[in-house]
């Protein structure tokens, strides 16, 4: 149950903190905020500032930063429409530049309470016992794994990444970095197989990896490359629903979400790993809204982006941008679409839960 309530108390952190860079942004600039609001659907608190409504709502599923004149013509100098471009797009931006700083912030904290995490290179440091493609023609203690199948391996969270999406074929091509020589390996045989740890067996390729020394620097760069592992676990995801290889039913809203989080913490060997999991979990929440409130799609920032950037395209080229209440009927019915494919992922949701 623990597990649970921080999982909805997170939520609430995560859109307080994306909400809070937009309207942090918005007063920094000179825009008027009508009212900044947690939580979408009925009224619970508010109190009338001097010059906004701060108010808290049921539906922990959202929230919002109205400002004024951003979805209609406004003759205030302190609307949001009335300021320069290069403002409104900061504006926009904030929210998810927040949601991404404090998932790195989370990551950090993470790095230095866990030795060893956030300090793996992709430098192969040794094999398990029983790995077969040891040697000059394959593999050797000190080769730096470059690239999986084409796909390039900046680090070792983007190698083991692009190893367990490859894992599927019977061989895959790599590129290694040995003695300053960069040696193409194709078709090379690596799979997945049984291997004997510690812990008992398991499947796994076989590889041990250097660790770097956990040093102040080393942790910091190390918990930006892996929240650049999340924006890369996002965009995957978003390629697997276009292709097909994920569904509608893959996917997980606020219900999945916290039902996994209290599932991940009760599994755990003790309330600290369970607690270092849940959070490790509500990083990659936090990156993922910063990534897809980016998508230019009705409704959201980037949306608003993109339609900001055409605007400033048909001014340069024809003198005449959209006029805002269009922007605006576009926007209510992105948001009417977003809000029927949450109801539709919230069943989903409900449905995996009471029948597993």
């Amino acid at each position: 149950m623990i597990y649970i309530i921080v999982a909805i108390l997170a939520f609430g952190v995560l859109i307080a903190i994306h909400e809070l860079g937009h309207f942090t942004a918005a007063k920094l600039l000179g825009v008027r905020v009508n009212e900044f609001s947690i939580g979408m659907g009925p009224l619970l608190l508010s109190r009338q500032g001097k010059e906004t409504m701060y108010s808290l709502r049921l539906l922990p599923i959202g929230g919002y930063c109205a400002m004024e004149g951003e979805d209609e013509d406004s003759d205030d100098p302190k609307a949001f429409g009335s300021q320069p471009k290069w403002k409104r797009l900061i504006i926009l931006a904030a929210g998810s530049l927040m949601n991404l700083a404090g998932g790195v912030v989370i990551v950090v904290a993470l790095c230095f309470t866990m030795p060893g995490f956030g300090t793996s290179t992709n430098t192969i440091g040794g094999f398990l016992d029983g790995f077969p493609l040891e040697g000059e023609e394959g593999l050797m203690v000190g080769d730096r794994i470059v690239s999986v199948n084409g796909a390039a391996a900046w680090t070792f969270y983007d190698l083991n990444l692009q190893l367990n999406r490859a894992a599927g074929g019977e061989t895959m091509d790599l590129v290694i970095q040995r003695g300053g020589e960069r040696i193409h390996l194709d078709d090379f045989p690596l799979t997945p197989q049984m291997y004997e740890t510690e812990e008992g067996s398991a499947l796994m390729f076989g590889l041990e990896f250097v660790q770097a020394e956990p040093t102040v620097w080393n942790i910091l760069k190390g918990s930006v490359l892996y929240c650049f592992y999340f924006v890369e676990l996002v965009w995957y995801g978003l390629c697997d629903l276009i292709s097909g290889a994920a569904g509608l039913s893959d996917m997980a809203g606020p219900i999945g979400i916290v039902d996994a989080i209290g599932s991940m913490g009760a599994q755990a060997q003790s309330l600290a790993l369970g607690i270092w999991n849940v959070f490790h979990y509500i990083a990659l929440i936090a990156v993922n809204l910063a990534v897809m409130n980016l998508l230019p799609l009705p409704a959201l920032d980037g949306g608003r982006i993109l339609f900001l950037l055409v605007n400033g395209v048909a001014g340069l080229l024809f003198r005449r941008e959209i006029p805002a209440k269009y922007e605006g009927y576009v926007h209510v019915a992105g948001m009417i679409a977003l809000l029927a494919l949450m109801a539709v992922v919230a069943m989903n949701d409900i449905l995996r839960i009471v029948t597993r």
